[in-house]
């Protein structure tokens, strides 16, 4: 009954976790609908008078973005802004062809007379965090817009979020990421319904009642002296955006969300690009949990819902880790709930967990209802996509759980970019793209035993038990099955 024990023990505490987890987007969802509500004033610059408008710099960190750099430079040099007011850095560290076009490109839009830099450095040190510390050296703005290589801002895009600024509190604007290729494929269609979530409860649910966020990485403005002033970009985390936003807001800066600011970008569209992604993605925010938990509860600034939290949001990838544990307990503990009698009321007590389940249903619908429109028939859509959206999650948590663990023992590891293919449509092909590791990851023979033992787990339904089987986890199983099967066939197809 040992072993059982410990099953019990590790599978109830990783329950906990999730619930809390839950209870924390819930208690975002309630402040996300009274945010509605508000209506807030604020001091804006006048732009259109000349002496309110300020010196911006825009930063386009990139590196061997062969496939995107024309489309990123020609987007940028539309920006509405007046131009003895604007400098752009191509902070380009490439090591490949399109550094030679790069700078053809940079030629001719200098020649229009774009105030327009290319940045090179002799090496990758600090990462895409080295690239924006060496071009803030020299840039001339009060405040440093950055865009990754897939983003594509509107012309007005400045126009729209620098008058924030005239408060002088504030740090950072960050604007809502859109994805111009939302409908190419079901892998696309996964990656948005994630991200609305987390750019529409997460973000407005935390900035409305005065709880920390994060700048995205990209799509965003940071005033110069806020930057300075939390102590410069560090690359000593995966998630360098992460790391100085804790930074900034544990020295009293305010960050402004805009969810009514859209910026469109590229989603990944083959599976090892999302891999990819999610590992840097993940691995970070455990490396920023090991780096900032302690100032943050060791902070008198800061209310201690903020601080609660605050650490959610930092163990928001270990979420991966306790969904995994629970997977994988769960058929040993199918069996040993119809094994031992006696345990009934503990089990009992265990299927009011389900209610994690519920609360994330209700909502991500929110979130959808608020990108795609509510009704009936969108409803039923929901329904699809939300099983579909966990059944892959799930199907990503072994390689994601490996990111977490190494987050939190302290491996390093290099900052590895997401390919970008220039897709927009169902037309375009992400085939040839040189970027796309070939090689398999060991990790997709892990992931195929997986869904072959959750094959096993629905099967376990049938035949648990004297009382012609037990099919409470057969729908958790299912969709672990799915999970995996997708992950595990589509990285063979994409050589991930």
């Amino acid at each position: 009954m040992i072993l059982e024990t410990i099953v019990m023990v590790v599978y109830t505490a990783a329950l906990l976790l999730i619930l809390m987890y839950a209870l924390a987007q819930l208690n975002l969802l309630f402040n996300y609908l009274r945010s509605k509500k508000k209506r807030t004033k604020c001091a804006m610059f006048d732009l259109t008078n000349p002496e309110e408008i300020p010196l911006v710099t825009i930063q386009l960190p990139v590196y061997n973005e062969l496939y995107v750099m024309e489309r990123l430079l020609k987007n940028i040099a539309e920006i509405e802004y007046p131009k003895n007011k604007l400098e752009i850095q191509v902070l380009d560290d490439s090591t490949d062809e399109s550094l030679a076009t790069t700078a053809a490109h940079i030629s001719q839009l200098k020649a229009t007379g774009l105030d327009i830099t290319h940045v090179t450095r002799k090496d990758r040190k600090g990462f895409k965090a080295g690239a924006l510390k060496e071009g803030l050296t020299t840039a001339k703005g009060e405040y440093i817009a950055i865009f990754d290589a897939d983003f594509l801002p509107k012309k007005n895009w400045l126009l729209r979020t620098i008058p924030y600024f005239k408060d002088r509190n504030i740090g950072v604007v960050q604007t809502r990421w859109g994805h111009i290729n939302r409908e190419y494929s079901l892998l696309t269609r996964v990656q948005a319904f994630a991200l609305d979530a987390h750019f529409t409860l997460e973000q407005v649910g935390r900035n409305s009642e005065g709880h920390f966020i994060n700048f995205n990485g990209t799509a965003g403005i940071w005033r110069k002296q806020c930057i300075l002033d939390a102590g410069n970009w560090e690359g000593d985390t995966l998630t360098e955006d992460l790391d100085l936003s804790y930074r900034a807001q544990l020295k009293n800066w305010k960050f402004k969300y805009l969810e009514e600011v859209e910026t469109p970008a590229e989603l990944p569209v083959v599976l090892s690009a999302a891999r990819s992604q999610q590992f840097r993605w993940n691995k970070g925010g455990a490396e920023n949990f090991r780096k900032m938990l302690g100032r943050v509860w060791r902070s008198k600034n800061i209310s201690f819902k903020t601080k609660i939290h605050g650490t959610l949001h930092l163990l928001n990838s270990t979420m991966f880790l306790s969904i995994l544990v629970v997977a994988i307990l769960s058929i040993p503990m199918l069996y040993i709930k119809n094994e031992y009698a006696h345990l009934k009321y503990y089990f009992i007590v265990m299927s009011f967990f389900v209610v994690s389940t519920l609360i994330f249903f209700i909502c991500y619908w929110f979130m959808y209802k608020k990108i795609n429109g509510g009704g009936f028939l969108s409803f039923l859509e929901y329904i699809g996509m939300f099983f579909i959206f966990f059944s892959i999650a799930m199907g990503f948590s072994v390689h994601n759980s490996i990111a977490v663990l190494e987050g939190h023992l302290g491996k390093k590891s290099d900052f590895i970019r997401t390919p970008k293919f220039n897709i927009s449509s169902l037309k375009d092909s992400w085939k040839g793209n040189k970027y796309i590791r070939n090689k398999i990851s060991p990790n997709i023979l892990i992931e195929g035993a997986l869904m072959l033992y959750f094959a096993f787990g629905m099967y376990s339904a049938f035949v648990v038990g004297d009382q012609g089987g037990d099919f409470g986890l057969f729908p958790f199983h299912l969709m672990l099955f799915i999970g995996f099967g997708f992950v595990f066939f589509k990285s063979l197809i994409s050589k991930a």
